[in-house]
């Protein structure tokens, strides 16, 4: 049978129709590509500036506030206030409230006019190692700038010589600066979303499509035991993955687990039922099973390129972070972070469970609003 033009037309005119009637697949691809296309253009960089520095001063002059100034000028360090000893400092990198902490010992001046080049510390959170490469590589220039603003006139001629003084880095958390250390324990937080929200989705709205579903609302069970009786199943898988990604972690990547426990625990929990909580908002939204795979992979594009997982959430301009602020992967990776490598305790994770919790409320009261619709 030879090609039949009209025939063709007539398949390609219902492939349209068909696709235009599936108004959740257009929009997925349409929207996919405009959102890669925004945040890689606008919202990733990996060269972060304007990190938030501490200063501890035991000491202060012209050679010290001219080193503070250059930091500052260089655009990378972005110095929120002072400490007044090693432990506010570290407290401070380790809840991250600070990225650097710079550390002026006493006497530092005299020694500088009396030659005996003085060592100055820069304590950094190398957690990410690529959020702070860049301000630690910019320190030689840093330094060659605070000495020609301050040997100056009949000085001048001993700016050609060494340094009065060095800076000395100390890389806390990840001092080898491997990228493992800080990409796997986010990794988990990722592992975990992709799973969780597809799983149910696609789970929920099978059932839905065999009409097993529609015997279920015949039944006298409110839509909040539907829910927690839907996604209970699931936290189980989470804690089989959970516990074989720990495992990997430790014997094939070697990263630590230094910090408490039970925090981890308290965190890993609240970010899996948030994340089925989502999962079964989608299943809300969609009609069938390729369609809950999509909205699936909609949330979960954005987990990975703001939350910090993948570029540092600190390079990224003020509206991705906001926008990364509401997503739940941003406030787990802290939480696997600061506890595996920082050693953190249930005090330093607090505010990511509170933006955890914060967001369960809202996904939990639109999910059991939009599955009250369906009963309707």
């Amino acid at each position: 049978m030879s090609f039949s033009l009209s025939r063709f037309l007539a398949v390609l005119s219902k492939e349209f129709i068909q696709m235009r009637r599936d108004r959740v697949t257009f929009a997925m691809m349409i929207g996919i590509p405009i959102m890669q296309l925004f945040l890689f253009g606008f919202a990733i960089n990996s060269d972060p500036r304007h990190l938030p520095t501490l200063v501890e001063m035991s000491d202060t002059g012209p050679v010290t506030r001219a080193l503070l100034v250059a930091m500052h000028t260089s655009d990378y360090f972005d110095f929120q206030g002072t400490v007044t000893s090693r432990e506010e400092g570290d407290r401070a990198l380790r809840d991250g409230s600070a990225n650097f902490v710079v550390v002026i010992p006493p006497g530092f001046e005299r020694d500088v006019v009396r030659g005996v080049s003085p060592e100055i510390l820069l304590a950094a959170d190398a957690s990410d190692p690529t959020a702070s490469g860049g301000a630690v590589s910019a320190l030689s220039g840093i330094i060659d700038t605070a000495v020609s603003q301050t040997l100056t006139g009949t000085l001048a001629p001993a700016a050609e010589a060494p340094p009065p003084f060095t800076i000395t880095v100390h890389r806390q958390f990840n001092p080898e600066a491997r990228t493992a250390t800080n990409i796997v324990p986010g990794l988990l937080g990722i592992i975990l979303s992709m799973t969780m929200v597809m799983i149910t989705a696609v789970a929920i709205v099978r059932e839905s499509e065999k009409g097993t579903l529609e015997t279920l609302l015949a039944t006298p069970v409110r839509p909040l035991e539907v829910m927690v009786g839907k996604i209970a199943p699931y936290i189980l898988v989470g804690y089989v993955q959970t516990l074989v990604f720990l495992l990997a972690a430790r014997l094939i990547f070697d990263v630590p687990f230094l910090g408490s426990p039970f925090a981890f625990f308290l965190g890993f929990n609240l970010y899996v039922v948030v994340n089925l909580a989502l999962g079964f908002l989608v299943s809300t939204v969609a009609r069938n099973q390729m369609q809950a795979m999509q909205i699936s992979f909609f949330t979960i594009l954005p987990s990975v390129l703001l939350s910090g997982f993948m570029f540092p959430f600190a390079g990224m301009p003020g509206w991705a972070q906001a926008l990364g602020s509401a997503i739940p992967a941003t406030h787990f990776l802290r939480v696997t972070r600061k506890v595996l490598l920082k050693g953190a305790g249930l005090t330093e994770i607090l505010p990511d469970m509170a933006g955890l919790l914060a967001i369960m409320v809202v996904i939990v009261t639109l999910a059991l609003r939009r599955y009250r619709q369906t009963l309707d």
